[in-house]
């Protein structure tokens, strides 16, 4: 639900700037709805969880500085500052000798730790591409392509990094009779 949530996000982000061409509108949309979306949390659930506070001050951030700058550098890197946040933690969890996403998921998945070792370095790799992907983009093409790859490349590769993962724990999930 939350990464629908996120989606909705960027597909304002990225109709907003599909009918004004115009970074700063497409960034003030993005700013309001990044703080509805957490306050909606907060109200329904009482907390939000740590990437949720990230998410929201760098959206409220760089999104602030591109709106009061008129430079849409801030509104760029936030993606990246977010990925590589994400992987920082995981990373750092796993040389505290724990497991984030065995936190996060160990609930819903009963992995063997090695498994659950995979699946973090999995991530941190994956996060860290990310972020290298979005200033690769952010700095070598147009404006108007970066907005298009916020919504449609970078959806793709988490996707397909999904899809992937997926496929992985599949040959390592219990079998059930």
């Amino acid at each position: 639900m939350k990464i629908l949530s996120d989606l909705i996000a960027v597909i304002l982000f990225f109709v907003t700037y599909s009918l004004t061409k115009n970074i700063v509108w497409a960034t003030a949309v993005a700013v309001v709805i990044g703080v509805l979306q957490a306050a909606f949390s907060w109200f329904k659930y009482k907390k939000l969880d740590t990437m949720q506070w990230v998410g929201l001050i760098l959206i409220v951030v760089f999104g602030g500085a591109t709106i009061v700058l008129r430079d849409a550098r801030f509104i760029m890197w936030k993606p990246t500052l977010l990925f590589w946040f994400g992987a920082l933690a995981l990373a750092v969890s796993h040389l505290m000798n724990k497991n984030g996403l065995k936190a996060m998921m160990g609930k819903e998945l009963a992995l063997d730790d090695g498994i659950w070792r995979k699946l973090t370095a999995a991530w941190v790799v994956f996060l860290l591409v990310m972020g290298l992907v979005n200033l690769a983009v952010a700095y070598t093409l147009t404006e108007a392509q970066w907005v298009n790859y916020k919504l449609f490349g970078s959806t793709a590769l988490m996707i397909i990094f999904f899809l992937g993962q997926g496929m992985y724990l599949s040959r390592h999930l219990p079998q059930e009779n």
